[in-house]
């Protein structure tokens, strides 16, 4: 395994650790714990972010620029999603 294989490794265990973390803090009932696995939590994004600008850095995780077109093709799409949410602009239920 090289140095790319192991961080990529890394990278996708701290995502599934943050994914797990975040269903635990969306059910916890006892306001310690909530407290110590939001911690855990924080780390474990810091740590997940570290390792995502480690690899862009060394070109092994790249990202392809839009063009505008497509942009404004995708915006224009979620906007007219955003009329079928039942929340109003002020965040309340319509």
């Amino acid at each position: 395994m090289n140095d790319r294989d192991f961080t990529n490794d890394l990278l996708a265990t701290e995502k599934y650790m943050s994914d797990s973390y975040s269903i635990y803090l969306n059910e916890a009932s006892n306001q310690s714990l909530y407290e110590d696995f939001l911690s855990i939590f924080t780390e474990t994004k810091n740590e997940q972010r570290h390792l995502y600008n480690l690899m862009f850095e060394r070109g092994w995780y790249s990202l392809d620029a839009a063009d505008q077109q497509s942009l404004q093709q995708s915006y224009q799409q979620f906007q007219g999603y955003s009329n079928q949410f039942p929340y109003g602009n002020n965040g309340g239920i319509q």
